[in-house]
Formats: C-alpha cells, structure tokens, sequence
C-alpha cells in the first residue's frame, strides 16, 4: 500500500520529521531503512522515531521521576494509537506517524510496551546475574524492535520470524553492550552478566582505560562475541522469509553490526580506548551488499 497517495499533507509532514530523526540519529539502521520503498521505509523510521524517544528518555539527564512520567506518557501514546484515537491534526508527529503506520501494517504494539519496560530496568540500576536474566533485557529493548519491524517488512511465516527477529535483535544488543563497555562503566551502568565477570576476574568493572589487573579481559570479550556470534547465526535465518527489500534492509542492519563484533573481538582493549566504529564508505559497501543478496 503505497504511503503518498494516501496519506494527507499532515500525516506526510509527520513522516517526514520521522525521516530525518532517523537519518539524524540512527547512525547504523538509517543505512539498511534506505533501502526499503516508501511505505516501509516511512514506517520504518516512524518505529525508528519513537524507539529514539524512548532511548533518549532512559538515557538523558532529567530526574529520574521526571523520566518515570515520560516513560508513563509514552505508554499512554500507545494507547491512543492502539484505540485509533489519533487525530493527524495532533501536535506531536512522531505519534502521527505511528498512528498511520499501525493503520497500514499489522505492527504489535506489545514491543513499545517491551522497550519501555527494558528502560525502566536501566532506571532502577538493574544488575544481571545470569545470561539468562541479561537475555531478558536485551529482548526488551532490541529483540521488540526486531519484532516490530516483522509487521513492517511482512514475513512469510510470521511467527517464525518473529522469533529469528527476536535472537537477531540479541546479537545486536550484545554488540552494543560490548562496544559501550566503558562509557556504561562510567556511567554507572554494567550489562555483561555478574557470574561471567566474576569467572573473568573483572569484577573491578571497565572505569579505566586498560583491562582490570590480572583479568583476562581478553577472554570475557572473546567469550562474549562467541555467544553473539551464535545468536547472528541463528537470528539472520529471518533472511529468506522476507521479500527481497526488506531482506537487504535487515542483512544491511546486521552486517554493519556483525563487521562492528569483528572488529572488537580481533582487538578487545579497543572498547576501553575508544567507541569503535565502522567508517561511512564501509556501512554504505554493506548496505549495497545487502541489496545485492550478499550478507557481509
């Protein structure tokens, strides 16, 4: 269903904000939602938009009450947009956005809600014990976008691919987490699961610039991308129950964070130097790869 005959100058208006939150901001997905056509690529960046927000919320320097009302306020926008109450005269276009985007497409809602939760356990200082328990939160806030996504796309088995989006969203917070380990430290903030730490001897955490003395630090980030490792293998077998675009726009997605994991584990101290990162030209050769059927 094609978004620009059908959608009033409004609700197009609110799409093109989403558009250029997205380019702005979604420094790694922008590359894969490019190459979707206009009406998922729209969509896309309406989830993108409102996925930001949330992010932004949990991750900004309000109070953390004033970011608990947030939180409660964007919950109660996915109540109007569940019950269709939202009017494209509505100031606020990134609810307008999503308003018409959940008309067209048979998105689950259910991942906001998921998302918003996995911020409030970064807002209570949630520690993980387990790889079990750090599973839990890296399905709220990355596998529901992964989820979300499938009502977009569309999928030849829905369920099935709900579940591949779920585990390929695992691989990608796992990336993440990897990536950010210092700047989480510094922020007060530790993902990697308590009892892998400890097996590690990095309990001292990652405040610093080095690896903790006698850790073998190498091996906790080698151990961690092995297990990211296995969740892109298994996540990316969504690819062949999507239609050709949306298969580019999720290879693209992933294979910039899949180089990104490659990259940490050929040099692991890496992450407590700097944020590590893949040039442009080499995000735009995956995105191109992707559409072209390769996975990279």
């Amino acid at each position: 269903m094609a978004a620009s005959p059908l959608a009033s100058a409004p609700v197009m208006a609110a799409y093109r904000y989403c558009e250029a939150v997205t380019a702005l901001q979604a420094r790694n997905f922008s590359y894969g939602i490019r190459l979707l056509p206009e009406p998922k690529r729209l969509g896309m960046s309406a989830l993108y938009a409102l996925a930001r927000r949330v992010d932004d919320i949990g991750d900004g320097e309000l109070s953390a009450e004033r970011k608990t009302e947030l939180l409660r306020q964007t919950r109660e926008l996915l109540d109007e947009v569940r019950l269709g109450t939202v009017s494209e005269e509505d100031t606020d276009p990134i609810k307008v956005a999503l308003g018409d985007t959940a008309r067209r497409f048979p998105i689950d809602l259910g991942g906001f809600d998921e998302l918003i939760d996995g911020v409030e356990m970064d807002l209570k200082g949630v520690e993980y014990q387990t790889f079990e328990d750090l599973k839990v939160y890296c399905r709220c806030v990355a596998g529901s976008i992964g989820r979300l996504s499938i009502g977009v796309y569309g999928c030849e088995d829905p369920k099935l691919g709900a579940e591949y989006a779920d585990t390929l969203g695992l691989a990608l917070q796992l990336t993440n987490i990897l990536r950010d380990l210092r700047e989480d430290a510094l922020n007060g903030r530790v993902y990697l699961p308590t009892e892998d730490l400890a097996r590690f001897g990095c309990e001292q955490g990652f405040a610093l610039d080095r690896p903790p003395v006698g850790a073998d630090f190498t091996g906790l980030i080698a151990f961690q991308a092995e297990r990211a490792q296995e969740a892109f293998a298994d996540g990316l077998r969504l690819l062949p129950l999507l239609d050709r675009r949306s298969r580019a726009c999720t290879a693209a997605m992933a294979g910039i964070y899949h180089r990104l994991l490659g990259r940490i584990a050929a040099d692991p101290e890496s992450v407590l130097q700097r944020r590590v990162s893949l040039p442009g030209w080499e995000k735009a050769y995956v995105a191109l790869s992707g559409l072209a059927g390769g996975r990279s």
